[in-house]
């Protein structure tokens, strides 16, 4: 099977690529530059402006599934015209791909399966969300998730079965969060941020990657939380990493003013607390290879 994958360069892009290497998957990959353009036999890169609404027809000879990771880094300030080029990265990502298959004459995709964030989910410390929570957090994050989603849906519209991941923290070692919650702790200045009773609801790189591929072999249709069985908040997180690290935390919660003083609007990312629940994905039959924040810290954090 050979599958289009946008986003394929960035930090959950390469360990998918990896994966589906490993069990023998074809990958075409898309790329805004150039530069980055190879074909290595089983992995071959196509040029596309989803800016431009331009995409390589190329890019879909073969394909049986398309996944899509597509979007600007929300790790960047968000001024004001940051923030639009954060929403309409990743609807232009999809609006070109829906435009590049209408293109086409004929084309042997039965299946997209697109990336999406638990920011839709409302900020409490209390609640626990489902797929099926209809309540919509409000503020940036909620509209952003709301918009890439409505963007996804369109794929329906073409008779394509349609899968949506809402993906929570990711856990890596290449990248992401973890090596900057991780670098203060080394340097024995860790601490908990805010009230530290923020719920992260998170996933181990290598299990996301595994999910994405699992759903595309089952074909699993709608929306799905991507993230582990067992979330945990801020402040827990961080003293595993300093206990994994053996390292002391000395210092009081980092006030959530600072944050805000520091970050700006972007301190909602570490702040906001949403407590997910994977139930969904599991009863599918997806087996996590990290079921708790212990064991995949342990996997990332020790040599």
């Amino acid at each position: 099977m050979k599958v289009l994958i946008t986003g394929a360069t960035g930090l959950v892009g390469k360990e998918l690529v990896t994966q589906l290497r490993k069990k023998g998957m074809g990958v075409h990959y898309l790329t805004t530059s150039r530069a980055k353009i190879r074909d290595e036999g089983d992995v071959k890169g196509f040029f596309w402006d989803p800016a431009a609404a331009y995409i390589d027809p190329a890019s879909f000879e073969g394909v049986k599934c398309i996944i899509n990771l597509a979007g600007a880094t929300i790790s960047r300030r968000w001024t004001a015209s940051y923030k639009k080029q954060i929403q309409q990265s990743r609807t232009d990502s999809l609006n070109t791909l829906k435009g590049g298959l209408n293109a086409l004459d004929s084309h042997e995709v039965e299946y997209v399966l697109s990336a999406s964030a638990i920011g839709i989910y409302p900020d409490s410390v209390t609640d626990l969300y489902t797929e099926q929570s209809e309540i919509s957090g409000q503020g940036f994050l909620a509209e952003t998730v709301q918009l890439w989603e409505s963007a996804a849906l369109e794929f329906e519209t073409m008779g394509l079965p349609l899968g949506i991941m809402r993906i929570g923290l990711v856990l890596s070692k290449e990248g992401g969060a973890l090596p900057e919650i991780v670098k203060p702790v080394r340097l024995g200045v860790g601490a908990p941020l805010g009230s530290g009773q923020q719920w992260q609801s998170w996933i181990h790189l290598e299990d996301l990657a595994s999910m994405m591929i699992f759903s595309l072999e089952e074909r699993l249709e709608g929306i799905y939380n991507a993230v582990a069985p067992n979330p945990v908040t801020n402040q827990k997180l961080t003293q595993e990493i300093a206990r994994i690290l053996g390292k002391p935390l000395w210092l009081p919660k980092v006030p959530s003013w600072v944050l805000s003083a520091v970050f700006g609007e972007m301190s909602n990312l570490l702040l906001a607390s949403q407590r997910v629940s994977s139930e969904k994905i599991a009863m599918e039959g997806f087996k996590f290879t990290y079921h708790n924040v212990h064991q995949a810290l342990e996997n990332l954090l020790t040599p």
